[in-house]
């Protein structure tokens, strides 16, 4: 018990003090998260509402593909990123295996599908909601998708920080392309598992509590968000720019 007190004092003094190994640590998976995600809601956003507003062939096969990947198994994503990016994968050549950019490739592929996923949700209940008004002022889906997404846009954000805190939390994945290297590859989540099999509770324990502080602001976050949406719902209005379609 009086280990696991002098450890908890240790990581307190490590993250006051700011120690600057903590800091290269959390500030490479704060870098490697934020690009992943920005990525994924890039390639995401557009998707999920794509998939409400167009009718395809193949369209409900997508939709249950993309809900099925919400829960792709980390290890999964990154032995096949691996295997791409190796010397003898087809992405051998580009050298960016045990790097940050290898670690970005697999958080996005993890991401993507659920920022997508939930975007087809929110946006599907705004299409019920305001389709009848919209084609009504000759509003198509590629006119549609962009009103959808800035109507809705307290609600995708939550979808975007759930894609964060999947991207956040990552280790195996990470751990596979980026091979925990120091002062390279090596982020909150890997350094955890590595620091205590090593028996340096202190710097894991500073990393858990940052990670916690970290995930307790991404929920205080979404939580405020959902009470915003909430709000805006009672004097909703269709954006006044699609009334510019109708003449």
């Amino acid at each position: 018990m009086n280990d696991f007190g002098d450890a908890l004092a240790a990581a307190a003094t490590l993250v006051v003090s700011g120690n600057p190994e903590l800091i290269e640590i959390v500030s490479l998976s704060l870098k490697v998260s934020f690009s992943a995600v920005l990525i994924a809601s890039v390639i995401g956003l557009p998707l999920g509402a794509a998939l409400v507003l167009f009718r395809f062939p193949g369209r409900l096969s997508i939709v249950v593909m993309l809900n099925a990947l919400m829960g792709l198994p980390p290890v999964v994503v990154g032995l096949i990123v691996y295997l791409l990016l190796s010397r003898a994968g087809p992405l051998g050549i580009l050298g960016l295996l045990f790097t940050p950019y290898a670690m970005i490739i697999a958080q996005t592929i993890l991401v993507t599908p659920i920022i997508a996923a939930l975007t087809r949700q929110l946006v599907e209940d705004l299409w019920t909601e305001y389709e009848e008004q919209l084609r009504s002022l000759g509003a198509g889906p590629f006119r549609a998708l962009p009103t959808l997404l800035w109507d809705g846009r307290f609600s995708l954000v939550t979808a975007v920080l759930a894609g964060f805190g999947r991207a956040s939390a990552e280790v195996g994945a990470v751990m596979i392309v980026g091979g925990n290297i120091d002062h390279v590859t090596r982020v909150m989540t890997t350094a955890i598992a590595l620091e205590v099999s090593k028996g340096d509770l202190a710097l894991a324990l500073g990393l858990g509590m940052i990670l916690l502080a970290l995930s307790a602001s991404i929920n205080a976050a979404a939580f405020l968000l959902r009470d915003i949406t909430r709000y805006n719902k009672r004097s909703r209005t269709i954006s006044p720019r699609v009334t510019k379609w109708k003449t």
